[in-house]
C-alpha cells in the first residue's frame, strides 16, 4: 500500500504562488503556520496524485486525520498536532482542508461560481483563518479574509487549469460561466486557449481581482504589525497576477511572477501596509513600557 511519504512531490512553500511564512511575519508565528503548510501540503499531493485510485486517495487522507487527532503517527502531520497543543488551537481549520481533498479525489467538476466559492470555504478558507488564529486575531476579520482567500484560489485554479484537466480531468472553472462565454471543457486540451475560452478565463481573473480588492481592509484590522506587512504584500501580489491572467494564456505558457516581478508586485503592498503596521508598533511598545 502507497503510504503519504510515497505520495509526497517534491513542491515546497518556495514553488508557491506566495510567501508562505515569510521573514516579514514574526518568527514566534512561522514555526506554526509552516506545520499548517507542511499538512496541507502532504494532503494535497495525495489528493492530486495521479496513480492512486480515489479509495487510495481516501485511504491516505483518512490516516492524516487521524495522525492530527491523536491517531498512529504521521510525520507530516505530527508537527501541526503537536504546535495546536501546545498553543491550545483546535485542529478544525486542517480538518476542513481534508474535506476538501476528500472532494478532489471523488469531484472534478464545477456547475456555477457558487460552486466554486463552496469549494474553497473548506479549500482556502481556513488557510486565512488558521493564520489569524495563530496571531490570536479578532474572528471579525475572517469574512475579509475569506473573501482574500477565494481570490488566492481563484487565481491559483486559473493558472493550473489546462494541467489539472490534462493530468488529472479536473476542471475548477465552472461549467456555467464557460457556457456564458461559447466555451467547453474539452478546449482545456488545447496548445493555445481559443477565444471563448480565454474569454472565461478573463472573467473569472476579473472575479478574483474584485474580491483581492474588496479583502483590502484586512490589512488595516489586523492588530500584528509584521503581519499586517505580510497581507499587503500578497494581496498587491493576488491583484498582480489576477492582471497577468487577463493578458496572458495559461495553456501556451507558465503565468506566474518571476523573481524581480514578485518583488515589484509585493512592494505597493508593503507600502500601503505600512503606515498601519508602525503605528501598531509604536502602540505596542507603549503599552508593554507603561506594563
Amino acid at each position: 500500500m502507497t503510504t503519504v511519504a510515497e505520495a509526497r512531490s517534491k513542491k515546497t512553500s518556495r514553488d508557491e504562488n506566495f510567501p508562505v511564512a515569510s521573514r516579514l511575519v514574526s518568527a514566534r508565528f512561522r514555526a506554526p503556520i509552516l506545520a499548517f503548510y507542511r499538512f496541507a501540503r502532504a494532503a494535497d499531493d495525495v489528493a492530486d496524485h495521479a496513480e492512486l485510485s480515489a479509495d487510495e486517495k481516501l485511504r491516505l487522507l483518512n490516516r492524516l486525520g487521524e495522525a492530527l487527532c491523536g491517531g498512529p503517527s504521521e510525520p507530516d502531520a505530527e508537527p501541526l498536532r503537536l504546535a495546536l497543543r501546545e498553543r491550545g488551537l483546535a485542529a478544525k481549520h486542517a480538518l476542513d482542508l481534508l474535506d476538501a481533498f476528500r472532494l478532489d479525489a471523488r469531484k472534478s467538476r464545477y456547475a456555477n461560481w457558487a460552486e466554486l466559492v463552496d469549494y474553497c470555504r473548506l479549500s482556502a478558507m481556513p488557510v486565512g483563518r488558521f493564520v489569524l488564529d495563530v496571531h490570536e486575531q479578532s474572528r471579525d476579520l475572517w469574512p475579509a479574509s475569506d473573501d482574500f482567500c477565494v481570490a488566492l484560489q481563484v487565481n491559483n485554479h486559473l493558472q493550473d487549469c489546462a494541467a489539472d484537466f490534462r493530468r488529472l480531468d479536473r476542471v475548477y472553472l465552472p461549467l456555467d460561466v464557460l457556457a456564458a462565454h461559447g466555451a467547453s471543457v474539452e478546449m482545456l486540451a488545447e496548445p493555445c486557449a481559443p477565444p471563448p475560452l480565454r474569454a472565461a478565463i478573463i472573467d473569472l481573473a476579473e472575479r478574483s481581482e474584485a474580491l483581492a480588492r474588496e479583502s483590502a481592509s484586512l490589512v488595516f484590522g489586523i492588530t500584528d504589525a509584521r503581519l499586517s506587512l505580510e497581507i499587503g504584500a500578497v494581496q498587491s501580489l493576488a491583484v498582480r497576477i489576477a492582471r497577468l491572467l487577463r493578458r496572458r494564456d495559461p495553456l501556451s505558457e507558465r503565468v506566474h511572477l518571476s523573481k524581480f516581478e514578485f518583488i515589484c508586485a509585493a512592494i505597493p503592498g508593503v507600502v500601503q501596509a505600512l503606515p498601519g503596521a508602525a503605528w501598531r508598533a509604536v502602540v505596542r511598545e507603549g503599552r508593554a513600557a507603561r506594563a
